[in-house]
Parts: structure tokens; C-alpha cells; sequence
């Protein structure tokens, strides 16, 4: 499964993901809870980091990718899982 997440809320993901016809799920977290949690904050920048977490099955995080290009990296995430 794959999700996304941004500090936006439900009804600017929903758009967004209409309007760049993303095929995934985006989850709103303007508390920024979640990216607290998972260390995605930047304090000179309005908006979370970039990362991306491989999460195994057993829900332990099983790598993290701090520098992600769009274009590249459905294709890290099948080497490593394969």
C-alpha cells in the first residue's frame, strides 16, 4: 500500500491529488502529529521534508529514503523490495 502525507488538509490533498492525478491516497496531518513522529519537520521551511519510509509487515520501519526524486524512486523502492 502506498500513502502520502502533507500538513494540508483534507479538502487541498483532495484537490491536489484530482488535479496531478496522483494514484495513491493523501493523508492530512495539519497538527503535524505524524510529522513530528517520523522527523519530517523543517523549521526554516513552511512545509515537511521529502521521505520516504519503507515499512515492513510487522509495521518497523525498514528503510528511509531522506532524499527523494519523484522520477526515480518508484524504481529504488522495487530494487529494495525485491
Amino acid at each position: 500500500m502506498i500513502l502520502g502525507a502533507s500538513f494540508d488538509s483534507p479538502e487541498d490533498n483532495r484537490t491536489f491529488q484530482e488535479k496531478f492525478n496522483f494514484p495513491y491516497d493523501l493523508l492530512s496531518d495539519p497538527e503535524k502529529v505524524a510529522g513530528e513522529a517520523y522527523g519530517v519537520i523543517q523549521t526554516e521551511k513552511p512545509f515537511p521534508a521529502r521521505f520516504s519510509f519503507l515499512i515492513g509487515p510487522d509495521g518497523y520501519i525498514v528503510k528511509v529514503y531522506d532524499t527523494v526524486v519523484p522520477a526515480e524512486h518508484p524504481d529504488q523502492v522495487l530494487a529494495d523490495l525485491g
